[in-house]
């Protein structure tokens, strides 16, 4: 049966904010404290979306969470009406409560790990909620995720959801965003491939000494053997220390993969030649290209500061790649100089699409951060929840239920105003209402 990658994109929230929350990644803490333009991100996301719907990929979309988490908040002791809450909580412990405003749920390569069927030994797609650990502003994320991802892929005879890893350091999973499958077609078993940035029971390993490593080798091992994956077709690999403490959070602001690509930055990985020598092993003797950037053509440094790497790689209709990347890559000069030989070289990338997403680039996260990909077959597809799915009628409905309720400017002091929680309520609940969601909000639970 023929399968499909489905792109889901994170949908920016109401009140999407720069809080500089996420020590390790550059943009964010470059950009904390300035005002942001919640409208104009969401539109930029949509109009992502809708580009790709328009060249004929499978597009979906998952909600925002309600920020600020008025239910966090209630669990570290402010009480009261919610407007008491937020007046507490702003006045008392002003970084608790911006770190519960954070806008990161937009971000879906961080939502879970997913596992095709083709892949699994059950012949179901596993999802995995990320826990998050390293960061509080995202630990909190993974109850209302969960519920998301089991409202859209709700039938258990092609869906299996398991519980986020435990929380703390050991097990830290930072879902997607280290996570890739390589396959010759998305219907046929791949090699799915996991990076990590530190072993946790292993003081003696490489680590980066700077920045934190989230992700960690025996969360990845965890979530393989939740999934049922065969073994000789997984490969876990470590990220390069040294990356990592230049501000490389994740591995997809350093490599991306699809089908049989890996289009990766020549310090990408710890012991690159052993790391290729499994993934050819576990892929087969089918052709595979590893695409590699010399450093001498683009540093570490320009590769972050434009998030080349956090481009999305997909296959196209007519089975060509393109890499659709952030407007940042065509500013900085080295990288659109690489990107212009990139095309006319000997591998499957032949077209590179540029799209604006500065809102969500300001706060740390590019085109691949703002999706998960979900490989789903003709029937899985059927039998997961259509009203997410892009067409031209959601778009247009998206973009004037953003006119109605999205401000077009957020300062941090606007986060505390309790008539912007009313605002977003009565956002959200509407778009559950449009997507068909059910109640997956703690106010919608509650009430």
């Amino acid at each position: 049966m023929k399968a499909f990658e489905v792109n889901f994109d994170g949908l920016v929230g109401p009140t999407h904010n720069y809080a500089g929350l996420s020590v390790g990644n550059v943009a964010s803490l470059n950009n904390a404290a300035q005002a942001s333009n919640p409208k104009e991100g969401a539109k930029q996301g949509l109009q992502k979306m809708k580009a790709l719907h328009d060249m004929g990929l499978k597009q979906a979309l998952l909600p925002p969470l309600e920020r600020p988490d008025v239910f966090t908040l209630r669990k570290l002791g402010f009480g009261g009406s919610d407007e008491n809450v937020l007046k507490q909580a702003y006045q008392q412990a002003p970084q608790v409560f911006v770190a519960t405003c954070s806008a990161s749920s937009m971000w879906t390569a961080n939502a879970c790990t997913v596992s095709p069927s083709a892949d699994t030994m059950d012949k179901k797609v596993h999802f995995t909620a990320a826990n998050l650990a390293n960061k509080f502003h995202r630990s909190i994320e993974s109850p209302t995720t969960s519920r998301i991802l089991q409202s859209i892929f709700n039938n258990p005879e092609h869906f299996v959801h398991h519980e986020p890893l435990p929380l703390g350091d050991h097990f830290g999973d930072e879902g997607a965003a280290n996570h890739t499958r390589f396959c010759d077609s998305y219907e046929q078993p791949g090699v799915e491939f996991f990076v990590f940035g530190k072993y946790a029971f292993d003081n003696s390993k490489p680590a980066p000494t700077k920045y934190p490593a989230r992700q960690t080798f025996e969360a990845s091992q965890a979530i393989a053997r939740l999934h049922q994956l065969d073994s000789s077709k997984t490969v876990i690999a470590q990220q390069n220390p040294s990356v990592i403490d230049q501000g490389v959070f994740h591995n997809d602001v350093i490599s991306v993969g699809n089908g049989n690509v890996l289009f990766y930055h020549q310090q990408a990985f710890l012991n690159t030649g052993d790391v290729f020598k499994q993934i050819k092993q576990a892929y087969g003797d089918k052709p595979f290209y590893f695409v590699e950037v010399p450093d001498a053509s683009v540093s570490v440094q320009d590769a972050v500061n434009t998030y080349l790497f956090n481009s999305q790689l997909v296959t196209l209709p007519d089975d060509s790649m393109a890499l659709i990347a952030p407007g940042e890559c065509e500013e900085n000069s080295r990288v659109k100089q690489y990107l212009d030989q990139l095309v006319e070289q000997d591998n499957p990338i032949n077209q590179v699409k540029i799209y604006d997403v500065k809102q969500s680039m300001r706060n740390g996260g590019g085109p691949a951060c703002l999706r998960q990909r979900v490989v789903l077959t003709e029937q899985e597809l059927t039998a997961a929840n259509q009203h997410v799915f892009m067409n031209d009628q959601l778009f247009n409905t998206l973009n004037n239920w953003v006119d109605k309720h999205y401000r077009d400017r957020m300062n941090d002091s606007d986060l505390a105003d309790p008539q912007l929680l009313i605002e977003s309520r009565t956002a959200l609940d509407e778009l559950t209402q449009i997507l068909k969601l059910g109640s997956i909000y703690p106010f919608q639970l509650e009430s």
